[in-house]
């Protein structure tokens, strides 16, 4: 095989669609726009819009309620946490805090606190030290001979 024989295989790339070169391309002069009217002219917003009528999302009732000062927690699951003592970027036999987990890289910031969940296998004995835990997580942690103890995260007042 030599260069010059190179060539993707069928169905491999498909050439882009352009729009308004002339009859010849079989989308020229409108450009598959149809004749006259709105959405033939450039600048065309009307997704929502019914005619004048009240449009659908505006008809039905508003849902739910999100909460202004609803806490947000960084998770981490104990297979990830496994992972990183084993490549020595956590050491198992110091207390594990959330300063800890942020320093190792682990998580990117604390937010509202952090919170531990089971997914993933935990052989090292670890002593945790986080905001929020699972009860897998706890019942995990414990059955490997470690101890997971939820604090509650000082709030400036």
């Amino acid at each position: 095989m030599k260069l010059h024989e190179l060539r993707d295989n069928d169905g491999a790339t498909k050439r882009k669609k352009r729009i308004g070169r002339g009859p010849g391309s079989g989308m020229g002069k409108m450009g598959g726009r149809g004749i006259k009217g709105q959405k033939s002219r450039s600048g065309v917003a009307i997704k929502g819009y019914e005619g004048g009528q009240m449009p659908l999302y505006q008809r039905l009732p508003k849902r739910g309620f999100t909460k202004p000062n609803r806490k947000s927690y960084a998770v981490v699951n104990l297979g990830l946490i496994q992972k990183f003592i084993e490549a020595g970027k956590i050491d198992a036999a110091q207390p594990i805090t959330e300063d800890v987990l942020v320093a190792s890289g682990l998580v990117r910031r604390k937010l509202d606190g952090i919170r531990v969940l089971a997914k993933g296998e935990v052989s090292a004995k670890l002593d945790l030290q986080v905001s929020g835990a699972s009860k897998s997580a706890i019942a995990a942690v414990e059955q490997a001979g470690g101890s997971l103890t939820v604090t509650t995260a000082q709030t400036a007042e």
